[in-house]
């Protein structure tokens, strides 16, 4: 069976790595387990081990297999292995060279491919690669392109290099393409230490058979500690592990050879037919595997053997790993971040599309239904105006939550990105937010446009520019508030009900249906969160303040004018002083969502490092 050509590691690489485990345990506890004594017994009895006293090692240029049934533990323990599960959580010690395992330090020098791909659909093959490699890697764009030829050499995906990633709903590349390409962004970096979960899931035999070679080729090569989780190999792949580990129940049956497996089979008195694998004979004799000791193993190769004396002579090489650099400054960070999400924006053809030609139909439809509501003073009409602000801000804010999806998907990401270490996630909010100022104005501005005009609102350039200021500042509030709960939810139903329900709260607290001293004072807190209020004054101080909005008539008795401007304003309570205060508060706004957002993120993010 020929391997793919890979080329050795240029520099070789510097640590190999040992992964020991010793009597690791592991059962899922529901809260109460946690802060009530009475329950532990009952609780004990209810939720069975996922992982019962495991003692198992994966060792450099070797891959260890783990298989077993469905429900056999196979992915919690490659879970374990890679600091996906915290620690604290699970009984007893894993080791890598001797030492205790630092999860954050570990995932440095670790690549963890999980059975569901996060890739992002609408970047291409060599984007998905080219980005995880500029984040991952030190050095100059230069040494990140050669990085990435390299890999989609190894991997066999020069052909669809600039094809999608695609999703359900667009086609793109196949799914043993993007299982390639789910291994090539963990491989980028050159870990020592590979982990993937069920490489060969839903791929036909010969994709299954090319990505365990490539995997095979590398631990060879390159001296990688490979570890997998497989349900039903066939005869040719399973030729090519080395280890193999066979779980039930959560329980090792089997740890060795492929030959030793065969072996005890056979000293137990089992014939294994011919069209039958050892394996998969394994897993229907497990009764007689149980009666065995599960902890033989086998006389290890001449070459595995000094490896692993060259690491035991070598402990304090993984303890001195430093586990806060990061590959590439902030600036350089967030400029990375933000290329990569621009794209994404601008690809998102629902979106980009929609948001445009909703701003632009907005404008033109309400100012067409709204026009010249107060432009003649025989058919002045000060409720309608007023209904026509009201109803612009409801329509602005209520009308951004459509990127909720694309923030989800990105939370996704992020998590598994920023706990590998690939880069900060402030630099991700800082990038997040300086991509949709542009954008968001781009909207803004082709909204206030043709709706400005068309109302007959104050006809001078600086009541426009500030209309279309107060415009911005409201999408980007929104946008904020937005991107804050998408940090906070579970999932999409959960944030469209919330941000909905809570958009309807401010409305109604903004002052416009009912006025702030009639307020309940228990409820008067809503009033000053409400993200309405501030835009809603400048509308109104923007077209009755100032000298000419103070001496505009409003509201006249047979050509008499009783109400002007400013007589407005103070029934409503509103100060001209507010005018840029208001501005300053709706930047507080947006400012704090983020930092929010940003609070959020860090503590899901080391919620999942611990």
């Amino acid at each position: 069976m020929e391997l793919p050509r890979i080329a050795p590691n240029s520099g070789g690489l510097k640590t190999r790595y040992s992964i020991k485990t010793k009597n690791l345990s592991y059962k899922l506890c529901s809260q109460i387990d946690e802060f009530s004594w009475l329950h532990w017994k009952k609780t004990t009895v209810d939720n069975p081990y996922i992982l019962r006293n495991v003692n198992c090692e994966a060792r450099p240029g070797e891959i260890l297999a783990i298989a077993g049934p469905s429900g056999a533990g196979k992915t919690t323990l490659l879970e374990i292995l890679a600091g996906v599960i915290p620690r604290r959580k699970v009984c007893g010690e894993v080791l890598v060279n001797g030492q205790p395992m630092n999860a954050r330090c570990f995932r440095r020098l670790s690549g963890y491919v999980a059975q569901d791909e996060a890739l992002f659909p609408l970047l291409t093959v060599k984007e998905t690669l080219m980005y995880s490699a500029r984040l991952r890697l030190r050095g100059s764009l230069h040494t990140a392109a050669a990085r990435v030829n390299e890999l989609l050499k190894e991997l066999g995906l020069e052909d669809v290099a600039n094809v999608r990633i695609g999703s359900e709903s667009s086609r793109g590349i196949s799914g043993g393409e993007k299982r390639r390409v789910s291994v090539g962004v963990d491989l980028v970096h050159e870990p020592a230490v590979l982990l993937i979960d069920e490489p060969t899931s839903g791929l036909d035999s010969a994709s299954a058979l090319h990505i365990v070679l490539l995997l095979k080729s590398m631990a060879i090569k390159q001296g990688k500690t490979i570890v997998l989780t497989i349900h039903q190999p066939g005869f040719r792949i399973l030729e090519l592990f080395d280890k193999i580990l066979l779980l039930l129940n959560g329980t090792i049956l089997h740890h060795g050879s492929l030959h030793l497996l065969e072996q005890r089979l056979t000293f137990a008195g089992h014939s294994i037919p011919r069209h039958v694998n050892v394996l998969e004979f394994a897993m229907e004799m497990t009764e007689a595997l149980g009666m065995e000791d599960s902890e033989e193993d086998e006389i290890e190769d001449t070459d595995v053997a000094q490896d692993y004396e060259h690491i035991r002579r070598n402990p304090n090489q993984y303890s001195n790993i430093e586990e806060t650099i990061y590959s590439n400054g902030r600036f350089k960070e967030v400029l990375i971040l933000g290329q990569r999400f621009s794209n994404i924006i601008c690809r998102t053809n629902q979106l980009f599309a929609a948001r445009i030609l909703q701003a632009v139909l907005g404008g033109v439809v309400l100012g067409t239904i709204f026009m010249n509501a107060t432009n003649d003073p025989r058919r002045l009409k000060l409720q309608t105006q007023i209904g026509f602000f009201a109803f612009s801000l409801n329509f602005l804010l209520s009308s951004t939550t459509e990127g909720l999806p694309i923030f989800l998907q990105e939370r996704r990401i992020l998590m598994r990105e920023t706990s590998k270490g690939a880069y900060r996630v402030s630099s991700y909010v800082i990038s997040n937010t300086l991509v949709f100022l542009p954008f968001l104005l781009v909207v803004a501005l082709l909204y206030s446009t043709p709706v400005y005009w068309l109302v007959g609102l104050r006809r001078e350039m600086g009541g426009f520019l500030y209309f279309s200021l107060v415009v911005w500042m409201v999408v980007l509030m929104s946008n904020s508030f937005v991107a804050c709960f998408s940090a906070l939810v579970p999932n999409f139903i959960m944030g469209t009900s919330l941000i909905a329900g809570l958009m309807g709260s401010f409305f109604l607290f903004s002052g416009y249906f009912i006025a702030k001293d009639d307020i309940p004072k228990y409820w008067i807190f809503m009033h000053y969160l409400s993200l309405f209020k501030y835009p809603f004054e400048c509308f109104m101080i923007n077209e009755y303040g100032g000298e000419k909005g103070k001496r505009k008539c409003l509201e006249t008795i047979e050509g008499n004018c009783y109400l002007y401007g400013e007589e407005f304003l103070k029934q409503q309570g509103v100060e001209e002083s507010n005018k840029w205060s208001n501005l300053a508060v709706m930047m507080g706004f947006i400012l704090g969502y983020r930092f929010l957002c940003f609070l959020i993120l860090m503590y899901r993010s080391y919620r999942t490092r611990i």
